[in-house]
């Protein structure tokens, strides 16, 4: 074997190493700290075709005064305070799995938390057995319920409302 050719193996090698090293780096940082924004713009883009991706509200809008149907899904306190998420036919998850309807990055949310779905009277709300619970007008949540315009719904520290 001529001196080239080892030399050439020997770069191939260590080549490969390198990227079998990169590889695991890369897998560890999305096992630590999950998926890139890149991948929340993604899902959301693929999502959007089945269900509305929340929306901020320009500054001093204020609420409509609560009549008719609901319409939309107000996030009022937290971190995503002004939020809004229009209703459609399609249920609303709410959690902190980037697959969720409403991402809520909060310690207290479970990855799959809560849903907002149209039942046969309206609105319902489900607690999907979350750890720490979900509150309607300050009751805890069991089973389905129904939901009305106004009604504080807490999610962690996270309050949403319907709207109309």
């Amino acid at each position: 074997m001529s001196e080239l050719t080892a030399t050439a193996l020997r770069l191939g090698l260590l080549v490969l190493m390198w990227v079998f090293v990169l590889s695991v780096a890369s897998t560890l940082r999305r096992d630590i700290f999950g998926t890139t924004s890149r991948g929340r713009k993604k899902r959301s883009r693929e999502r959007s075709a089945s269900a509305p991706a929340p929306q901020r509200p320009g500054h001093g809008s204020t609420p409509p005064p609560p009549s008719g149907p609901p319409r939309t899904l107000v996030v009022t306190e937290g971190s995503l305070a002004g939020a809004v998420v229009a209703l459609g036919t399609v249920p609303i998850m709410i959690g902190r799995s980037p697959e969720s309807t409403l991402v809520l990055g909060d310690d207290f949310v479970s990855s799959r938390h809560a849903r907002i779905f149209p039942g046969q009277n309206g609105w319902m709300l489900e607690d999907l057995g979350s750890t720490n619970g979900t509150k309607l007008n300050g009751n805890d949540v069991t089973g389905q319920v129904q939901l009305g315009v106004g009604q504080p719904i807490a999610i962690g520290r996270t309050v949403l409302e319907l709207r109309s």
